[in-house]
């Protein structure tokens, strides 16, 4: 590596450092004001609360990384630009593509410091921030576990068992409820095919259900039922799913707990979960190369450059979640194949931004 390029990617770095801290120290604050008053209400201990906050940092950075790779390297390529660095490296006769190069090393490098932080940071760390908030702060435990594909609830008279292909929806399959006696044998298992819950009446919904009851002689009696509408001691509000669980598993973990699906609707959303959760670490690379381009164009145009880049490379990141976000639910409803969804973003904006790239480099 030449002196220039050491002197483009210390630029790079240290517009990275500095973006990060100013736009996690925003989030933190944000998020300070809004929960500290939980941890007094709670009271827990400022040193508690402390805790929570640094330990949130490396998910923040990890939520904001595409986005900080993105203004590092318009601001560094700005920089250059404003101070007519840029128009000199040209008129020394080295092409924008050299120029530009320390800048995609150093997002490159970023981008596997963060994928190295979702296989061995962010798994201890999300997992301690979920339990300080959910546990220690809002007081909600657990009550049950996941596995091979099915949730297994402990409720205050009985067992849940059930898979929950969407946790943002109230629909349970294969659902499952049970009542021990004194002596440890079942007195009663509802079951069913469908489970869904109605926020309205306050009441399960089941289709294709079946009850089994033991009478006082131990013999069960057996009643079945196509659509059956009862209140059991627990509704879906008490199954504690914490947010960001996917994010507590390391992407090998993510990777092995494809294996424990079973049906092909849960194995297409661990797909999803998997490809998706690296294409996200990645993003920051297309979006590079397509702001590079913007920053340079925003300059012949208009005869600004950072003024107009910046806030043109916010809405291209925003543009850039939104879209990720949409293929990604696409690929869980079965629309799109995961991997589709995981790529078209990456390939779009690298195809476009090398295009552009080519064309100022004429």
């Amino acid at each position: 590596m030449n002196l220039l390029d050491k002197y483009l990617l210390k630029q790079f770095i240290k517009n990275f450092l500095t973006v990060n801290v100013a736009f996690a120290s925003i989030y933190l604050l944000v998020d300070f004001i809004e929960k500290f008053d939980n941890f007094s209400r709670a009271g827990k201990s400022f040193g508690l609360a402390l805790e929570y906050f640094i330990l949130n940092i490396p998910f923040i950075v990890d939520q904001l990384g595409p986005v900080l790779i993105l203004l590092s390297g318009v601001i560094s390529l700005g920089i250059l630009n404003h101070t007519n660095e840029l128009t000199a490296l040209k008129a020394g006769g080295l092409p924008l593509r050299v120029i530009i190069r320390p800048f995609l090393v150093g997002g490159i490098i970023l981008t596997l410091l963060m994928t190295a932080a979702a296989q061995w940071l962010l798994p201890t760390t999300v997992t301690r921030t979920n339990n300080i908030w959910y546990e220690q702060v809002k007081g909600k435990l657990p009550l049950g576990i996941y596995r091979s594909g099915r949730y297994y609830y402990k409720g205050s008279e009985g067992f849940y068992s059930f898979e929950w292909p969407d946790p943002k929806r109230y629909l349970f399959t294969n659902f499952s409820y049970s009542r021990w006696n004194e002596d440890y044998t079942v007195n009663a298992l509802l079951a069913a095919k469908f489970a869904k819950w109605d926020s309205d009446d306050q009441e399960w919904i089941l289709n294709h259900a079946q009850l089994q009851k033991q009478r006082k002689n131990g013999e069960y009696i057996v009643r079945n039922n196509e659509y059956w509408q009862l209140p059991l001691p627990e509704s879906p509000e008490d199954f504690l799913i914490p947010e960001n669980e996917t994010a507590e598993l390391s992407l090998t973990g993510l990777f092995r707990d494809i294996g424990n699906k079973e049906t092909a609707s849960l194995k297409r959303q661990a797909w999803s979960d998997f490809l998706g959760r690296i294409s996200y670490i990645f993003l920051g690379i297309p979006l590079l190369l397509l702001g590079l381009p913007i920053l340079l164009i925003s300059y012949k145009r208009w005869g600004r450059d950072l003024s107009v880049a910046i806030p043109t490379s916010c809405g291209l990141a925003f543009f850039a979640w939104g879209s990720w976000g949409t293929m990604q639910s696409l690929a869980i409803a079965g629309y799109l194949p995961p991997i589709a969804a995981a790529v078209s973003i990456h390939i779009i904006f690298s195809t476009i931004g090398i295009i552009l790239l080519r064309r100022e480099d004429m």
